[in-house]
């Protein structure tokens, strides 16, 4: 499973580029001329598809830029709200919707720079304009002026004639003015307003202690004896790293951005295995400038008393008023389904786990820290395979080129090529045009694959430019992900969950690359967080797709495809570990909703003593199955928009269990299928709303039966 971190805008491209790092501002002071004209982001890039010429843009531009962006976006708003003549949706809605060009370029390249590329420079930027970008927010949608004409608008929508879009995105227009306090009085304005601003600033800061707490709690070992069971590859890397970072001689494992670590299924020693997850528990716990703690509290809080300004029992309810699950309740029930199966998937795991632990002649109990070593050794003896017979079939170009790629051709007719003429933000990324099947562009994509220091954890999709007809902007979208960098002159190989996470990420892509819409507000992945993660769950399911897999699965040195019982065995093997994985997912997404459902007026808890609470009373709590993010480096919740919406991972495993179930029961992966899922899904945006979207496709509403099915948590 990976997670995604998206950096588009929440509302729209063309009103405030509202990214999910919660960047939300003051109008800027007079403007400098001769500044803006020499900024960057000023006018739209001339490189093909108005890709970011990175050539060009220094770290010293982002500041100006983003100060003046906002400048113009007040003025065009300003312009919008108090003309005389009366309002039409051209001259209020589509006027909006093309406000903030030089806002957008600007955010759109820093928040992708500062989540996969970061730097002290950026991180100042970042935490000086958060407050100033959330004011600037308000600044639009507590425009009282403004939001009269939009109502008026609305309240006279079935006499307007508008075509279905424009009728959805009056719909979404009025519906976030009045999520963002329009209906408030003078003085909960102002208090909304402060409290924006301090959940922007908070956010910031939780994101920069997080990549900072991250990099110091790398496990550093000096005796290469304890790197025991680790591959020749994999202890050049922890060498390297150690040279990297001054310490040569000794041994580096940074930290990926789950709890469990990747080498923790290698490690032969009891000791290192232990230190290393106890590093990746307490890595913002230790009381030091990194702890998040104490951000998490006030963030808690003041979330808790901006729902019942706006009028909702807790920030959850808020959150959920326009996603697919509805409400707090339906979340809840949904959970509460899975946790029974799974947890006695779990237990069954570790009473088969702990007998491994005693096969192997060790005489101690079950910890965190021992599962996946002994998960993947009952794996190996009861499927007899294992992720080092697979690395040498799963190289990253390969697995790009003729997996990745190769799906999407069949699926939907998209054929790539790499340009090499694009500039890049690090000598890694990778960029290809990406054309459709009659041969015309679609957009183009960029490929960050490396793990770095610099690099927030986890994977995500996002875009450089968004798609929209009225703007006449195709897609320019990327995928990052934290792989590991092999040594000098070493290939990439990669592990199934990796592979898995390049399928992902593109579903993503794909989303946004068929984007069709007339305006940014509902095109692509615009979506709410219950839906936007299907595409990318339901592309996974081509990775081990037959005629996909003989594709890519080749071995590294020897040409060889991968043998079909080796195939065999790597598929029967997917539904062990399932009570595992889905129960750290449980609960960690009980964790979000339990800090999100906190009472208005209560005070700051104690964050530890409220996790535990939380896990208990939800019964996900399960033995030596941790949450796979603790409260403290839960990102996702706290500085990346998915506040009550981590559920949305596994909600949206069910919307993919569905619909792969269909295509299986119409053909599999055929053109007519892969143009249908196109037509009714991926170039929909959010131009309909999800239950009926999802219906025309699928048939019926969504049904749990596929997804217990295809995790095991049910006899098959």
């Amino acid at each position: 499973m990976t997670c995604r971190v998206r950096n588009l805008a929440l509302i729209s491209a063309g009103l405030v580029s509202v990214s999910l790092l919660a960047f939300a501002c003051k109008p800027a002071d007079k403007p400098d001329e001769k500044a803006a004209s020499a900024n960057p982001f000023e006018q739209a890039s001339t490189l093909p598809f108005q890709a970011p010429d990175f050539t060009k843009i220094k770290d010293s531009d982002f500041q100006p830029g983003i100060e003046e962006g906002m400048r113009r976006q007040i003025a065009e708003i300003d312009t919008i709200a108090n003309q005389s003549a009366a309002p039409s949706f051209d001259n209020t809605i589509a006027a909006m919707e093309k406000s903030g060009r030089m806002l957008d370029r600007a955010l759109s390249v820093f928040f992708a720079l500062v989540q996969a590329n970061t730097n002290p420079t950026l991180d100042k930027v970042q935490t000086e304009e958060a407050p100033r970008i959330a004011a600037h927010q308000d600044a639009i949608f507590l425009n009282a002026k403004l939001f009269q004409r939009v109502k008026t608008l609305y309240e006279k929508r079935d006499s307007l004639g508008l075509d279905p879009e424009a009728l959805q995105v009056l719909k979404l227009y009025y519906d976030q003015f009045v999520h963002s306090g329009a209906n408030l009085s003078a003085a909960d304005q102002e208090r909304l307003k402060e409290i924006n601003k301090q959940d922007a600033s908070l956010e910031a800061e939780f994101q920069q202690r997080l990549v900072a707490g991250t990099k110091a709690g790398a496990l550093v070992v000096d005796d290469k004896a304890a790197l025991a069971g680790l591959s020749d590859t994999e202890i050049a890397n922890a060498a390297q790293a150690a040279k990297d970072r001054g310490m040569p001689g000794k041994y580096v494992i940074p930290l990926q951005n789950t709890t469990q670590q990747p080498l923790l299924t290698d490690l032969a020693d009891r000791d290192t295995r232990e230190k290393l997850f106890n590093s990746s528990w307490v890595r913002t716990e230790k009381g030091d400038k990194n702890d998040t703690r104490s951000i998490i509290q006030t963030l808690a809080v003041i979330r808790a008393e901006k729902a019942k300004l706006l009028g909702y029992p807790n920030y959850a309810a808020y959150v959920l008023y326009n996603q697919m699950a509805g409400t707090p309740e339906a979340v809840q029930k949904f959970i509460g389904a899975l946790v029974a199966p799974t947890r006695a998937k779990a237990a069954e795991e570790a009473r088969l786990i702990q007998e491994a632990i005693k096969k192997d002649g060790k005489d101690f109990q079950l910890e965190p820290w021992d599962w996946q070593r002994y998960a993947e050794k009952v794996r190996k003896e009861r499927y007899d395979v294992d992720e080092a017979q697979l690395k040498p079939y799963f190289e990253l170009n390969r697995v790009l080129r003729d997996g990745v790629f190769y799906a999407a051709t069949q699926l939907y007719g998209i054929t790539f090529k790499q340009r090499h003429d694009i500039p890049v933000y690090q000598p890694d990324v990778m960029v290809f045009e990406v054309f459709d099947k009659d041969g015309s562009s679609l957009g183009l994509m960029y490929f960050d694959y490396f793990k770095r220091d610099n690099k927030s954890g986890g994977a995500w999709m996002s875009n450089f430019v968004g798609q929209s007809k009225l703007l006449g902007t195709k897609p320019v979208i990327y995928n990052v992900a934290n792989f590991t960098k092999p040594a000098p002159g070493q290939p990439a190989l990669l592990t199934f969950d990796d592979v898995t996470t390049m399928f992902h990420e593109f579903g993503h892509a794909l989303h946004g690359l068929f984007a069709n819409q007339v305006y940014p507000m509902d095109s692509g992945t615009n979506v709410a967080r219950d839906f936007v993660e299907f595409p990318s769950q339901f592309n996974e399911h081509w990775a081990l797709y037959p005629d996909v897999l003989k594709h890519y699965a080749v071995n590294n040195e020897t040409g060889a495809p991968i043998p079909q019982a080796l195939v065999d065995k790597l598929r029967k093997s997917q539904t062990w570990g399932q009570g595992y994985a889905l129960g750290e997912l449980l609960a960690a997404s009980e964790l979000d909703m339990e800090w999100h459902m906190l009472k208005p007026g209560a005070p700051k808890p104690d964050v530890d003593a409220f996790e535990a609470q939380a896990l208990k009373t939800t019964g996900t709590d399960f033995t030596d199955v941790p949450p796979r993010y603790r409260s403290s480096y839960f990102l996702h919740i706290w500085a990346n928009g998915y506040a009550s919406g981590y559920y949305a991972y596994q909600w949206t495993v069910m919307l993919d269990d569905d619909a792969y179930d269909w295509f299986e029961q119409h053909g599999g992966m055929t053109r007519e299928n892969g143009q249908r899922f196109r037509d009714l899904i991926l170039s929909k945006g959010h131009t309909e709303d999800y239950g009926p979207m999802f219906r025309a496709f699928y048939g019926k509403d969504p049904d749990i039966g596929p997804m217990l099915k295809d995790r095991g948590l049910v006899p098959q």
